[in-house]
């Protein structure tokens, strides 16, 4: 393979890792703080696409982008505050089983919906920055760049928040001993609501992004959410870094298993062939620990 053909398929696949990253890591964190696995993240992704296509079409793609994604991260933000304080509050501590089942029920809701709001049919925009660069012979979409440093970004402000601030503390402690944080004084039920919305939002943002690189449409969540409950498993459920090492991993797995003809239908195959062998070593993820 020329170093041109190599490096078009790597950054391809940091490309897709991009987004991907955003909405896994909104999985990690409230697996990680909650507890719970959210089958409904995929909905959240899907919601705030759509939005976000309609706002951008209507006021202008260029001009259109800051509202819309702003428009579309309130609404996942929104809807996952409703969900956290309507149902997820009823079944913290219960077996996974039945988180699964309740936001999976969820998940159908909102794609029933999406369906009579916005229709079955795909939706597209454009960009908001257009053109591309050629580099050793191929040509790069300047909006797939600016969709990696755009995830670099938001990787490094999740790690702030996390780490740096005291909301990020709390967080951390909700994860050791929420019954300890609640006896600190810290309000131990604002702050699950708080972390679902963070993590509503984020799936909102992966849409956002996704948006004007792809035809958007109600069953995008579903394909969505299976990449990153396997990028969140391979990572590690609960870590933000695992998140970002398996989205790289997935991205550049996917991107290269579409390289040939012969391994073009196997590209996603790739991915959970990877995550086996992961499971198999460390069941727990690179760099998840074992739930007590």
């Amino acid at each position: 393979m020329d170093p041109g053909k190599f490096l078009l398929f790597a950054t391809g696949g940091l490309a897709d890792a991009a987004y991907l990253f955003i909405v896994a890591a909104g999985l990690s964190l409230v697996f990680g703080a909650l507890r719970v696995i959210n089958m409904a993240h995929g909905s959240l992704y899907m919601i705030a696409a759509l939005v976000s296509v309609v706002v951008a079409n209507r006021l202008g793609a260029g001009i259109g982008f800051l509202p819309s994604l702003i428009a579309a991260v309130v609404v996942a933000a929104a809807i996952g505050a409703v969900i956290e304080v309507t149902v997820l509050k009823r079944v913290y501590g219960h077996e996974h089983l039945v988180q699964l089942l309740a936001t999976y029920a969820i998940a159908l809701i909102i794609g029933g919906a999406a369906r009579l709001i916005f229709g079955p049919n795909y939706r597209t925009t454009t960009a908001p920055v257009q053109g591309s660069l050629t580099l050793l012979g191929y040509s790069y979409s300047v909006y797939a760049l600016v969709m990696i440093v755009a995830a670099a970004l938001i990787g490094v402000a999740m790690y702030g928040m996390l780490f740096r601030t005291r909301l990020g503390r709390n967080i951390r402690a909700a994860v050791s001993d929420p019954e300890l944080l609640n006896a600190s004084g810290v309000n131990v039920t604002l702050l699950y609501t708080t972390v679902f919305v963070i993590g509503a939002a984020l799936a909102g943002l992966g849409g956002v992004i996704v948006a004007p690189s792809q035809a958007v449409d109600p069953t995008i969540g579903d394909s969505v959410l299976v990449l990153a409950f396997a990028i969140s498993v391979i990572g590690g459920l609960g870590s933000i870094i695992g998140s970002a090492v398996g989205a790289l991993m997935v991205g550049e797995v996917i991107s290269f298993g579409l390289i040939t003809p012969a391994t073009n239908s196997f590209a996603l195959a790739f991915v959970f062939i990877v995550m086996t062998l992961v499971l198999t070593v460390r069941p727990w993820g690179l760099f998840g620990r074992p739930e007590s």
